[in-house]
């Protein structure tokens, strides 16, 4: 890829709407998904949010650039650029700045009159919102976020998300624990033998390796989610292969190492692994924040300190260390990349607090009170910078509440945009 080639990318859309108002002149609403490097929901049915949505909206559902049909970005594709900084030089273009243009593009296209659209922001989609606020307005009615409010500032903020979450992630681990005591010997066991094992750790089924550190992100999905507790608990029940001939070794079952991989799936979403700290950063490099962060944190989440002091081993949350590149078979390729992404110091503006201090778009926000991705004191910090945003705080739901309550939440945050409900 030399400098100044044109490099081309599809972008996928899919609208949707209810059978019978097709002639309708329905208000356009966009919904921008989590991530970085999730594609946008694939409907089998009307339900949730996007039922409710689709009462009074035509909806449009965005592959995100590098996501989907938009031009993917997978590990074989990005196998095809063969130099580490020409990898960085496409990267640089996946972020929410480059996602608030490709949507405008999409806007004036695709909307009669090219009239504004309501934007509904999940987690990431929610960040993105806030940069369309900020560098594009007039291309919104108005915005809904669900558990995506960004920290502002100047540079990078990843050092104050990390120091903010690696709290929240202790606490829900000590949840966890409290809801599930017997899993304390249990994950002790398997920590002893990945730590005893060859080379600290046991091949996993696509050619990486499971470590006592590569287990504890299992908490990223398994901590801060609806029925995420649930669903940690049942995956160690069937952690070690049955005993079928007396005398046979003890081994950790080849369910639990590819479930290990499918929960991870860092492999089949590269984008979530190489950009999620620079969603971060304006000006200023993250500097592998999380691990940074979780060496201060050390006497907590050391699991080996843990099972030497038959104390809880602990989970970590939404970060991403350097290890995975070297454990993760799929992203060994792109390891060279992803220090030199961790190391850019140049990255363009993703906010501008100016505008938000004086924005004129009706703005409500759903903020969960135990989120472990997006920090609650965070969170209001932000809403205090954005002019006339309207919030709805509450522990009802965690993180995943658009998944697991979509059609109250959408509800509950139209409510608050037209006046039906209390504002808090």
């Amino acid at each position: 890829m030399d400098d100044g080639e044109e490099v081309k990318l599809e972008t996928y859309v899919k609208p949707i709407l209810t059978a019978g108002k097709e002639d309708l002149p329905l208000p356009y609403l966009l919904f921008l998904q989590g991530g970085p490097g999730f594609e946008s929901p694939r409907p089998t049915e009307a339900s949730g949010w996007i039922k409710k949505a689709c009462e009074e909206h035509r909806v449009v559902l965005l592959d995100q650039r590098g996501t989907g049909l938009s031009t993917p970005l997978t590990t074989s594709s990005l196998s095809q650029i063969t130099s580490a900084t020409e990898q960085v030089e496409y990267l640089k273009h996946f972020r929410a700045d480059s996602i608030v243009r490709d949507a405008e593009f999409i806007r004036l296209r695709l909307v009669p009159d090219a009239k504004p659209w309501t934007v509904l922001g999940q987690s990431y989609g929610g960040f993105c919102a806030v940069t369309y606020l900020s560098f594009a307005p007039e291309g919104l009615k108005s915005v809904l976020l669900t558990g995506g409010l960004p920290p502002l500032g100047s540079a990078c903020t990843a050092d104050t998300v990390y120091r903010a979450c690696f709290k929240q992630v202790q606490q829900q681990n000590e949840k966890y624990y409290a809801r599930y005591p017997q899993d304390i010997q249990v994950i002790h066991e398997v920590v002893r033998y990945l730590n005893e094992s060859e080379g600290g750790g046991v091949s996993l089924p696509s050619g990486g390796r499971l470590t006592p550190k590569m287990l504890q992100c299992l908490g990223l999905s398994g901590l801060g989610s609806g029925g995420g507790f649930e669903r940690l608990h049942y995956l160690f029940e069937r952690v070690w292969d049955p005993i079928l001939v007396p005398g046979a070794k003890k081994t950790i079952s080849y369910y639990f190492l590819k479930e290990f991989e499918m929960w991870l799936g860092f492999d089949q979403n590269p984008l979530y692994a190489l950009l999620h700290e620079s969603i971060y950063c304006q000006g200023s490099p993250s500097k592998w924040s999380a691990h940074k962060i979780g060496s201060e944190c050390e006497s907590l989440f050391d699991p080996i300190k843990a099972i030497k002091e038959g104390k809880p081993m602990y989970f970590t949350g939404e970060m991403v260390f350097p290890c995975i590149f070297d454990e993760i078979h799929a992203l060994r390729p792109f390891k060279e990349a992803a220090h030199m992404l961790a190391h850019k110091e140049d990255w363009p503006p993703l906010y501008d607090v100016n505008v938000l201090n004086n924005n004129k778009v009706p703005v409500a926000a759903a903020v969960y009170y135990e989120d472990m991705y997006v920090n609650f004191n965070i969170a209001k910090e932000t809403a205090s910078q954005i002019a006339g945003i309207r919030l709805w705080i509450t522990n009802e739901y965690m993180h995943s509440g658009i998944r697991d309550g979509g059609s109250h939440v959408f509800d509950h945050l139209m409510g608050l945009l037209n006046g039906k409900k209390p504002l808090f």
